[in-house]
């Protein structure tokens, strides 16, 4: 971890204020009340991996609360998945109650009002994502915030061994290597969201055809670049590329194969054109990401059975549609 805040070495009657203050730091801004009589004890360790932020919590009996009034002072659109690694704990948020016990999970969302009741000393793990990084329809993501997860079986349990493992040691790696990890834990979060949303054992279809939506909007407004890519894709998405291509299996078409067949289209519409004006056939190719022309022609053909100069010739008249 990279950031230690330990009330060790701070005087007893400063220890609460300072915990608040560590929480606030390595969290998000919220009041901290104790629960015991002695002098509170309480250590947290978070880090960076990728988008994501880590934190590893060990304290004694408390309340922790986020209001409205630290909404509207520090806004952080953060959606926090914890670990209950010891001891209990109560979650409240959107009028909903939960019991947390060892080894379960727990999901709120920092945009609204939250309190965490810890009545034992107790241990836990969180993890903050990005909202944004989430890819999911606020709707969704509202039905499993404010609740306790068992992580006993399905994704759950899978979800749980992850973060414990990950939020034990954050390794220590290169940017690509965290953002690739970052990006698993998202991905195991949003399945475990449609897994807990679906009804009458049917998928809930939002989340997929949103994020779907969002991908091919993506790739219609990058085109041009020769980088395109389903890795550029999947992480400009913050998910990893095997969960992209799981998204698209249902679409009839990879990811890759949609990049070039969205060029190929616009090459064509735009070599059709009966312009004597027109750029050329080679700047067409360029404008739409063929970084080389004996490939564009060579695809070019193979979608539309004539070359890119012949089928300006015909002034596109093959194309339909």
């Amino acid at each position: 971890m990279n950031l230690v805040l330990t009330t060790a070495s701070v005087p007893d009657g400063e220890k609460l204020a300072y915990w608040r203050d560590a929480l606030s730091t390595a969290l998000v801004p919220m009041s901290v009340t104790a629960r015991g009589d002695g002098p509170f004890s309480g250590r947290i360790s978070s880090a960076r991996l990728g988008h994501l932020r880590i934190c590893a919590i060990e304290a004694d009996p408390q309340r922790a609360s986020r209001t409205s009034r630290h909404i509207a002072r520090t806004p952080a659109d953060y959606v926090a998945v914890g670990v209950q690694t010891t001891g209990t704990a109560t979650l409240v948020q959107d009028g909903r109650h939960a019991g947390v016990g060892e080894g379960d999970l727990v999901v709120y969302d920092t945009t609204r009002p939250y309190s965490l009741d810890y009545p034992e000393p107790f241990a836990t793990r969180v993890v903050h994502m990005p909202r944004r990084a989430v890819g999911l329809p606020e709707e969704e993501v509202g039905q499993v915030t404010g609740t306790a997860i068992p992580a006993t079986e399905g994704f759950g349990a899978l979800l749980v061994s992850f973060l414990t493992a990950l939020t034990t040691s954050v390794p220590a790696c290169s940017p690509a290597v965290a953002a690739r990890l970052a990006s698993g834990v998202v991905d195991l979060f949003a399945t475990l969201v449609q897994e807990r949303t679906r009804r009458g054992g049917r998928r809930e279809t939002g989340a997929h055809d949103h994020l779907v939506l969002r991908v091919r909007d993506h790739i219609d407004r990058h085109l041009g670049d020769p980088e395109l890519s389903p890795l550029t894709v999947a992480a400009a998405h913050h998910i990893s590329v095997r969960y992209l291509h799981r998204l698209f299996e249902g679409e009839g078409v990879t990811v890759a194969r949609l990049i070039q067949q969205r060029r190929l289209e616009e090459c064509a519409r735009e070599l059709g054109r009966p312009d004597a004006s027109a750029p050329t056939v080679s700047a067409v190719a360029q404008r739409w990401g063929f970084a080389n022309p004996a490939h564009f022609s060579r695809v070019f053909r193979g979608a539309y059975g004539v070359s890119p100069r012949e089928w300006r010739g015909t002034g596109g008249g093959i194309l339909t549609g």
